[in-house]
């Protein structure tokens, strides 16, 4: 894929991913893949975005920054949101959250065969618990 079509690929996962349609994810995401550097199925990774968004309702992520090289790219989100149910070992409180995220990938055949993202997740649960 040019980086044209990656960067066209990965603003639709991004809608799509926003929309929280996961019903639409085996667009984005291959049967097999590894996540965090772990192997993992396609269902694997929506459960875990499902998890998330049953946790936070409106969680969204915003796109800063975006980079290509051959079939890798590697992003600079901002993630917003508030948990109505426990999440990640936090209560919810109605306290909202916004983070940076950074996430590699690697797109082969039009799908993800590599995701890894790092969160701030102790600027998160600090959010969380002020």
């Amino acid at each position: 894929m040019s980086d044209s079509d990656l960067r066209s690929f990965y603003l639709r996962y991004i809608d799509a991913i926003n929309a929280h349609e996961t019903d639409r994810m085996d667009q984005f995401i291959n049967d097999r893949t590894t996540l965090n550097g772990e192997p993992a199925t396609r269902e694997d990774i929506l459960a875990v975005q499902r998890a998330d968004v049953e946790a936070v309702p409106d969680l969204h992520w915003e796109l800063e920054e975006l980079l290509f090289d051959g079939d890798r790219l590697a992003a600079r989100l901002v993630n917003t949101g508030t948990p109505v149910k426990e999440w990640l070992g936090v209560a919810p409180t109605g306290a909202s959250f916004e983070i940076a995220e950074f996430a590699v990938y690697q797109v082969r055949d039009g799908r993800f065969i590599h995701m890894t993202a790092l969160h701030d997740a102790a600027e998160l649960r600090r959010q969380l618990t002020a």
